[in-house]
């Protein structure tokens, strides 16, 4: 079985993923789908039943995730991002983004209830996520990198929301542009986390101990912490 898409009537979307250090079905119900990630040498059928032995469970973790809709009590206030709606007199939207702060400019008889401008609402608040993403991320990922004598290859910035980020065996490292939501802390327990990949793929005791030693022995106390966090918009 390779990676793919299915369209489930009553779950949505399913994203199957096959990651070679998977040992069991993994599934992760996030906004726009739910992310499955599948040992290697799985078939099609095993993924089936699995499914529908967790039906039940999978369709109710989509309900409870549901967006919050986006009107003029919505904000965000992260470290790195502020976000806020207002209301204003002209008939047109607006959205003012400058130095991590956005302001999106409502018309009076806004129609928060539709569907296709809370869907607009959340490409404005993406693209503000990425382009703050790749002013802050790459600069501090290259300078823990120099820090701590961890090289990597490259670094993108992408839209994730199965995972935080991601290293490849050629030192390659995916970053999600939701960690500009994330305390500085926790943005760079993640950062240091894919740079120790670099040395050590796995999450066996060597990687821990490595990551240790860089989180004066802090890294499962932040890993606990970070799984308060959502990679989505709140």
């Amino acid at each position: 079985m390779n990676n793919l898409q299915i369209e489930d009537k009553e779950l949505g979307r399913l994203v199957i993923r096959i990651n070679p250090r998977a040992r069991r079905f993994i599934f992760r119900t996030k906004t726009d789908a739910i992310y499955v990630s599948v040992p290697p040498g799985s078939t099609r059928k095993e993924l089936n039943k699995v499914i529908e032995d967790l039906r039940t469970k999978l369709a109710a973790s989509r309900k409870e995730i549901s967006p919050k809709q986006i009107n003029l009590t919505y904000s965000i206030n992260a470290p790195f991002l502020k976000l806020s709606l207002v209301q204003g007199e002209s008939d047109r939207f607006l959205a003012r983004f400058k130095s991590g702060e956005m302001v999106i400019v409502c018309p009076p008889d806004t129609d928060f209830d539709n569907e296709e401008l809370q869907s607009w609402f959340r490409k404005v608040i993406g693209e503000a996520l990425r382009r703050q993403a790749k002013v802050i991320l790459p600069s501090r990922l290259s300078t823990l990198s120099k820090l701590h004598n961890l090289p990597y290859s490259r670094v993108r910035v992408n839209s994730s929301e199965s995972r935080w980020g991601s290293c490849s065996s050629k030192k390659d490292i995916n970053l999600s542009y939701y960690l500009v939501l994330l305390p500085q802390h926790l943005i760079d327990y993640v950062l240091l986390h894919e740079l120790t990949h670099t040395l050590e793929m796995s999450h066996n005791d060597r990687f821990w101990s490595l990551l240790n030693g860089l989180l004066d022995n802090k890294a499962l106390q932040l890993r606990s912490e970070l799984k308060s966090y959502k990679t989505n918009i709140p």
